[in-house]
């Protein structure tokens, strides 16, 4: 076996994280770090540990590295300010998550509803639940009743968008 074999049997035995650089929707660059370690199979949640794009970063100082999950359409994200989220938090601490969606996706008309309508479903049920976050995206904390990937289907401002998050026991 060569040289690049080896260092491919070996690395499968090794959990991976995986280090990229994307470019996001204003053209500015994105170092990220992801990890799916928490996330049970079948679970596309991407919590990513690098920088906070640049429309989001708002309020955080320096180069804020803090847990992360973007949407599908990449348009609003979650800054998890509890990592892992946990059905039960017994420390006393809770679920945050701090909803920043792009102002290009904050709707001008007077009519489209401002609040952030959360519509989760846990996978592989038909348990769903809504959660709202009065005035838009913004801070929240955001329990859910059961550990499991969640489907967050995300309507605000006349937008939509989708992701999964992981809540563990």
């Amino acid at each position: 076996m060569g040289f690049w074999g080896r260092l491919l049997a070996a690395s499968s035995a090794v959990p991976l994280l995986a280090g990229c650089t994307t470019t996001t929707g204003d053209g500015s660059a994105a170092s990220t770090a992801t990890t799916t370690a928490s996330a049970p199979a079948g679970c596309a949640a991407r919590v990513e540990t690098g920088s906070l794009p640049d429309w989001a970063d708002t309020g955080f100082h320096g180069d804020a590295r803090i847990p992360h999950v973007f949407g599908a359409k990449g348009d609003i994200v979650a800054v998890l300010f509890a990592h892992p989220l946990r059905q039960v938090r017994k420390d006393g601490s809770n679920n945050k998550i701090l909803w920043v969606a792009r102002a290009a996706t904050i709707s001008p008309d007077p009519t489209a509803p401002a609040t952030l309508v959360i519509t989760a479903t846990l996978d592989g049920t038909d348990t769903t639940v809504i959660r709202e976050v009065a005035g838009g995206p913004g801070p929240s904390i955001i329990d859910l009743p059961r550990a499991g990937c969640w489907r967050l289907d995300l309507r605000w401002s006349g937008h939509t968008d989708t992701m999964n998050l992981v809540y563990a026991p």
